[in-house]
């Protein structure tokens, strides 16, 4: 399975930005989607946003649409998770992950990362 490597996480404000990372082992095919999900005490894991990887279509989860953005660099084998105008709502563990196909579906998502924490404070 690949090897997902998150980075970027950390305390900000409301309204504030961060940017998270995630490096991935080299594409064999076996995985076509990347995506972020997140997971804050006492709830379920949701799916934040997902890639198509060459394709570039991209998914959001409707509580993140307009203020998070995901994309993709091939040559770096990374994904990016560009997130704007946080609200606290936003805090959570956030992983990176990997599937084979319908990346919009959140459910076929199959690899993990260990996560990188983002804490939004009021």
């Amino acid at each position: 399975q690949v090897q997902l490597v998150e980075s970027g996480g950390g305390s900000v404000q409301a309204g504030g930005s961060l940017r998270l990372s995630c490096e991935f082992s080299r594409y064999t095919g076996s995985s076509n989607c990347m995506g972020w999900f997140r997971q804050a005490p006492g709830k379920e894991r949701e799916g934040v946003a997902g890639i198509t990887i060459g394709g570039g279509s991209t998914y959001y989860a409707d509580s993140v649409k307009g203020r998070f953005t995901i994309s993709q660099d091939n040559a770096k084998n990374t994904v990016y998770l560009q997130m704007n105008s946080l609200k606290p709502e936003d805090s959570a563990m956030y992983y990176c992950a990997a599937g084979p196909f319908w990346c919009g579906r959140w459910s076929r998502y199959n690899a993990w990362g260990q996560g990188t924490q983002v804490t939004v404070s009021s």
